[in-house]
């Protein structure tokens, strides 16, 4: 049985109070691929919480997620939950804010559910096809579909520096560039209507919720080429209101590298 709505959140809110505490608190600290991408204690405790919460209601659960040998998954049989236990963990580990927790639930390949939880802001952005978009217990309207010279474009910083599939000049064309280092921090300004767009180099839990709330309102992703994302490694990833999108992909079109 799929958990609840409510349950899920409840689980969201109280991983995000441990979070919270564990702050004041000596972390636990491991380098990954490199000095900046980091693990935290916090980050597999946080995962194990949540899949632990969820194994016990749906025992037919399986898992994508981040740490400890979830990372390769299928999404495309069964109903797959898909975890970033931290988005955003050298922003935990360093600022102390800007990061979330974020889940998504697929069935048969297809999102049903996504959850981003900005911790620090208590604020829970969640929905589906079925049942619209929400922060906390307020639904939250469609977004205006922007052109990209019309709005503030999020943007992976290693790509902007060096222009990666044209990404400086996607950022010159838009209003302005913006990098959070944060995934789900993005998708609540898409959400919000702050951003029209996202381009990032990004690895399935990064996405995957985020792809469910903002396909309600009508945005566009695939991989940089224009293919689907694969759910399956780190890609070349876009997220954009329709009119932006095009924008964009023409843009990266230009110069593959």
């Amino acid at each position: 049985m799929t958990p609840s709505v409510k349950e899920i959140s409840t689980w969201l809110k109280e991983a995000g109070a441990t979070i919270k505490t564990s702050l004041t608190a000596e972390l636990t600290i491991q380098e990954k691929s490199d000095r900046k991408d980091l693990v935290t204690n916090m980050d597999k405790a946080t995962q194990r919480f949540l899949i632990d919460k969820i194994a016990a209601v749906d025992s037919s659960a399986t898992f994508l997620a981040e740490e400890e040998g979830y990372s390769d998954q299928s999404i495309k049989k069964g109903r797959v939950y898909v975890i970033d236990p931290i988005d955003g963990t050298l922003n935990f580990v360093l600022e102390k804010e800007n990061f979330c927790i974020m889940l998504a639930i697929f069935e048969e390949g297809v999102g049903q559910l996504g959850f981003i939880y900005d911790v620090m802001k208590e604020e829970l952005y969640w929905g589906g096809p079925e049942v619209g978009v929400y922060c906390n217990d307020r639904q939250i309207k469609k977004v205006a579909d922007l052109k990209l010279t019309e709005g503030l474009v999020g943007m992976n910083a290693y790509m902007y520096a060096h222009n990666r599939f044209n990404a400086y000049d996607i950022g010159e064309a838009s209003m302005g560039v913006r990098v959070s280092g944060c995934a789900g921090i993005e998708m609540i300004a898409m959400l919000k209507g702050t951003h029209h767009s996202y381009v990032s180099n990004l690895s399935p839990w990064d996405y995957a919720a985020g792809i469910v709330l903002l396909s309600v309102f009508g945005f566009k992703y695939s991989n940089a080429d224009g293919t689907p994302v694969k759910f399956s490694q780190r890609e070349p990833f876009i997220i954009a209101t329709p009119a932006c999108y095009e924008d964009i992909f023409n843009l990266m079109a230009e110069k593959k590298v």
